[in-house]
């Protein structure tokens, strides 16, 4: 091993160490009233964000902190391992990645600053909408070009914090996708201030079985200047891509954050619970589910690490992405039976917390893509097979 690798595996331990410090002042108990209360953890995010760990993918001339997708995995993680939901502020991270690579130089000024600091939040990405769900290309949400602005009308759904940003970054139709040449061409890109187009903007939570701050969005006449548009103009889609991949690496992360949490309350529970006058742990019964998910897990963990690495060095890396999302969240999935197994009865009260992080983990099986459309990819792109819808 060379003393490089030392040293980078020295830096990743610090950052491990520091991020659980801070998840120490906010212990399970706090994430579990935040659950029950159905509220935003802001005390949580203002934490993370004055330790400048929201922007660590941030380059340091624009106030970040300027490191790599590998570091942000790992700040991801350690949040989810301590019994944390890193969803209620992980955008705050990887959204701004479309504007870092392919805005202007004006508007990375204007904008990444703030976003380093918290003095402006994003992290809203409206993409999805209720008739097109996973077919982005389908989206209807439209932006009339009127003079020096662009006008929009439309509705996105399952906009996860729109309540709790102050920019949304847009994907919308500038030409229908009837007079397209390609359907993923006529889509742009916007930076839509929600503040100053609040009375053009209706936002409507969505009640889920997480506590996800999810939300339907509506724009009645949202404005938007030319000059927040991000690139050319019906090029949108492409711009997303990269923006995908770092979420699908990021998502992983989490998933992986949330299945040693699993791991751990399981086995420290089959350590101490003792029926029939010996530790549940001693059974197999017990002890190899766990035992697998850890395994599984760890699996999971070396495709991540391959994907942040490729994400950093410039690489194509939408395969090892949308594996890594894969294979944490179902290896996580895993987990979390195993230790609902084991804590039998007590697994589904809620002062022991596995309730809540059984139903947050379940989410990635689905979110931010369904783990069937990433066996679709992996069959089509990777293993040349016919599309299969």
């Amino acid at each position: 091993m060379s003393n490089t690798k030392i040293v980078e595996n020295t830096e990743h331990e610090m950052i491990r160490k520091s991020v659980r410090a801070l998840c120490e002042r906010f212990p399970e108990d706090y994430w579990r009233e935040t659950d029950e209360k159905d509220a935003y953890p802001t005390a949580f995010v203002q934490a993370l964000t004055e330790e400048g760990w929201l922007s660590v993918l941030i380059p340091e001339e624009y106030g970040g902190a300027g490191l790599g997708m590998t570091e942000a995995c790992i700040i991801l993680e350690e949040i989810n391992r301590s019994g944390g939901n890193s969803g209620a502020c992980h955008a705050q991270m990887y959204t701004m990645g479309a504007l870092l690579r392919h805005g202007n130089e004006d508007q990375k000024r204007r904008y990444l600053p703030k976003i380093a600091s918290g003095e402006l939040r994003l992290q809203a990405f409206g993409i999805t909408e209720p008739t097109a769900g996973s077919d982005t290309t389908s989206i209807q949400t439209f932006a009339e070009r009127v003079g020096d602005k662009y006008v929009v009308h439309g509705q996105k759904i399952w906009t996860s914090r729109a309540a709790h940003s102050d920019l949304m970054l847009l994907l919308a139709r500038t030409t229908p996708k009837d007079q397209v040449a390609k359907k993923t061409d006529g889509l742009s890109l916007f930076i839509l201030d929600m503040k100053e187009q609040a009375d053009k903007i209706d936002i409507r939570p969505i009640d889920t079985m997480i506590n996800h701050a999810t939300t339907e969005v509506f724009f009645e006449g949202a404005e938007i200047p030319v000059e927040n548009r991000i690139g050319e103009e019906g090029k949108g889609f492409r711009y997303v891509l990269g923006g995908m991949n770092a979420e699908r690496i990021l998502i992983a992360s989490e998933s992986i954050g949330d299945g040693m949490y699993f791991v751990d309350k399981a086995v420290q529970y089959a350590n101490e619970r003792e029926v029939f006058g010996r530790p549940i742990g001693k059974n197999q019964g017990v002890q190899f589910p766990i035992s697998k998910g850890y395994m599984d897990i760890q699996a999971a963990k070396l495709m991540r690490d391959k994907a942040a690495e490729m994400f950093d060095a410039g690489m194509d890396c939408g395969a090892e992405a949308n594996m890594s999302k894969y294979l944490a969240s179902e290896a996580t999935w895993r987990a979390a039976n195993a230790a609902m197994d084991t804590f039998g009865g007590y697994g589904f009260a809620k002062e022991y917390h596995i309730e809540r992080k059984f139903r947050e983990a379940r989410l990635f099986i689905v979110a931010p893509i369904t783990n069937n459309l990433v066996v679709s990819y992996v069959g089509q792109h990777v293993l040349g097979l016919p599309r299969s819808f």
